[in-house]
C-alpha cells in the first residue's frame, strides 16, 4: 500500500560535470532512477543533466552523452550536485549558477563526497553544518572557513541541504532521503534490494580503522541480529555483552571499531526505527508502540523520535501513516 497519493511526483535531477565520479552517479541512478513496481507507489522522476553535450567522466573512463541540459535543474525538487575526485578543480560557472538558482527557489540540495566543494563554491553552505570526505577535510576547511565542517560524520541532514562524506556514505544518505520521503518500511525494502545495511546513522564516524580479522566471523552480526529480534525487552549493554560473551568494555571497543558508535546509541536507534515501522503499519496507541520497541513510555518515545527523526509520533503518523494511503 502506498503512503503517497497516486499524483505524488518528486523530480530528482543529478548534475554530471567534467571529471565526475561514476560511482556517485550510479548511486543516484540506482536509488532514484530505477522503477520499483514491487513497492506499489509512485517513485521519483529522475533526470541526468550536464553543462555540455558530452561529458568525460573521471579518468576518461567513458564519455556521458545524451543527457539533458542544465535547464533541467530549474524544474527539480531535489538537485544532486557534481563531485570531483580532484577537488582542486573548481566547478564550472554554469553549474554554480544552476545550483544557486535551485537554492534560491527552495529546491533540496544534495552532495555526495567532494560535492560539498560544489555547494560551498556556490555559496549555499555558509554557516551550515556539512560533511565531506575525510581525505579532503583539511583542504575544505581552509578553503571554506565560513562553513561548519563536521569532518568525522557519514552525512549531515540540515533540512534542505544534505551532504554525505565518502562514496559509500552516498548510499547511506540516499536511503536516508528515501526514508524521509517514504518512511522506514520503504527505505528498508530498497536497502534489501541493494543488499545494504538498512540504516547507519549520519553521526557515525566515516573512517574506521578495521584490520582484516585473522579468524572467521568474529563480527558483531550475531549479537546485533539477536538484539533486533528482542527489542521489546529491557535490553542493556550488559545483556549485549553477555550475549556476545565479552566484557562490556570489550563490547564498547568492538562497537566503536565495527560500527563507529556505542552499544547504547545503536540500541536506541534500532528501537526508534522499530517504533517508526509500527506507526507506519497503523498502530495508534503510543504506549503500545513504546512497549513493543522497548522505549518504555510514550513520553520517552516522543523524545527519542523527535531527536532522531525530527518529528514527534503524531507528525510522523500524519506524514507516513496508513491514513496517507487514502489521499
Amino acid at each position: 500500500m502506498s503512503h503517497r497519493s497516486s499524483h505524488w511526483r518528486h523530480h530528482v535531477v543529478v548534475i554530471a560535470d567534467e571529471g565526475s565520479n561514476p560511482f556517485e552517479l550510479g548511486v543516484a541512478t540506482e536509488l532514484f532512477g530505477l522503477r520499483r513496481p514491487e513497492l506499489d507507489r509512485p517513485w521519483y522522476d529522475f533526470t541526468i543533466c550536464a553543462p555540455h553535450l558530452d561529458v568525460r567522466m573521471h579518468g576518461g573512463m567513458f564519455t556521458l552523452s545524451g543527457t539533458a541540459g542544465l535547464e533541467a535543474v530549474d524544474g527539480a525538487d531535489t538537485v544532486i550536485v557534481p563531485n570531483r575526485p580532484d577537488p582542486e578543480t573548481h566547478p564550472s560557472p554554469a553549474v554554480l549558477d544552476a545550483v544557486r538558482r535551485a537554492a534560491g527557489r527552495g529546491a533540496r540540495l544534495v552532495s555526495f563526497c567532494t560535492g560539498a566543494f560544489t555547494l560551498a563554491a556556490a555559496g549555499v553552505l555558509d554557516g551550515r553544518p556539512t560533511a565531506t570526505h575525510w581525505r579532503w577535510a583539511a583542504l575544505f576547511a581552509a578553503r571554506h572557513p565560513e562553513v561548519l565542517l563536521r569532518p568525522d560524520v557519514l552525512f549531515v541532514d540540515d533540512g534542505d541541504v544534505l551532504t554525505a562524506a565518502g562514496s559509500a556514505a552516498a548510499l547511506d544518505l540516499g536511503l536516508h532521503l528515501i526514508r524521509r520521503d517514504h518512511g522506514a518500511e520503504v527505505a528498508n525494502a530498497v536497502s534489501r534490494r541493494l543488499v545494504f545495511a538498512a540504516h547507519r546513522d549520519g553521526g557515525q564516524r566515516q573512517f574506521i580503522e578495521r584490520p582484516v580479522p585473522p579468524v572467521p566471523d568474529t563480527s558483531l552480526a550475531p549479537v546485533l541480529a539477536w538484539a533486533q529480534q528482542h527489542l521489546d525487552r529491557s535490553l542493556t549493554v550488559a545483556d549485549l555483552a553477555a550475549r556476545a560473551a565479552v566484557s562490556q568494555a570489550t563490547l564498547h571497543r568492538r562497537f566503536q571499531t565495527e560500527l563507529g558508535t556505542t552499544p547504547l546509541a545503536w540500541l536506541t536507534a534500532e528501537r526508534v526505527a522499530l517504533a517508526c515501522r509500527l506507526i507506519e503499519r497503523g498502530e495508534l496507541r503510543l504506549d503500545a508502540v513504546a512497549r513493543a520497541a522497548g522505549l518504555g513510555t510514550a513520553s520517552n518515545l516522543r523524545t527519542q523520535m523527535r531527536r532522531r527523526t525530527g518529528l514527534n509520533p503524531t507528525a510522523y503518523r500524519r506524514r507516513f501513516g496508513p491514513a496517507v494511503r487514502a489521499t
